[in-house]
């Protein structure tokens, strides 16, 4: 974000009128600045390299360079300086979603949602909270977790790894809270809760928040319910 709190949003979308129309949901609210608008996957990793947005709302069926691939080369595991993505679909059930999520991004959005929730999404992925709270998150997360695709850390290292605070950090994370609730729910403050995720990232193989919920369901450390 900007010195004044200003979050910088890149669009990139291949349907004109789709990108325009989230372009002015998101220009019209107070904080939020559209700086770019990107037709198709390689024009929207150009541009966020370019202007470093705070997110990319990335379409995921774009022709040329498609949304999955886009999401690897800016948060990527191998991105040393990732651009928080909210991939947008329009598809509630899709198999793109789930590559999307082993690429890095920060949460998932259907583009037929209320211009006030495109506009929280934003806000939240630009915070670094992710989309952990959301229905459809949930449901690639439960199916993911049906996958059980393996780690780099099982269960069984984590409790080596992990201290208990750091574990009971993760606990709650899961549950989709922000550094503020984690921080009053253990009555921590909160540059201690963001000191305790940066040292648990790496330790679980992980580079975003959703990415460590995501191996803490898979190990079997939480359940998704509901």
């Amino acid at each position: 974000m900007t010195e004044t709190g200003t979050v910088r949003v890149v669009v990139a979308d291949d349907q004109p009128l789709v990108r325009m129309g989230l372009s002015t949901v998101l220009a019209t609210e107070p904080g939020i600045e559209v700086v770019g608008q990107a037709a198709d996957g390689g024009e929207a990793i150009a541009l966020a390299r370019e202007l470093r947005p705070d997110v990319v709302c990335m379409d995921i069926r774009m022709p040329g360079t498609d949304g999955i691939t886009a999401t690897r080369a800016l948060c990527g595991p191998d991105v040393d300086d990732p651009i928080p993505v909210l991939v947008l679909t329009t598809f509630d059930v899709d198999e793109y979603l789930f590559g999307a999520l082993e690429a890095g991004a920060s949460g998932f959005l259907l583009k037929d949602a209320e211009p006030v929730t495109l506009v929280e999404a934003v806000r939240s992925v630009a915070a670094g909270h992710g989309m952990l709270a959301n229905a459809l998150t949930r449901r690639v997360l439960r199916e993911v977790v049906t996958r059980r695709r393996t780690q780099p850390v099982t269960a069984a290292r984590a409790s080596e790894l992990l201290t208990p605070r750091e574990l009971d950090i993760v606990l709650l994370l899961a549950q989709g809270m922000s550094n503020e609730e984690i921080a009053r729910e253990l009555y921590l403050e909160v540059s201690t809760v963001k000191s305790h995720l940066a040292r648990v990232m790496p330790k679980l193989g992980v580079k975003s928040r959703l990415q460590a919920v995501v191996w803490a369901y898979q190990n079997g450390i939480v359940e998704i319910g509901g």
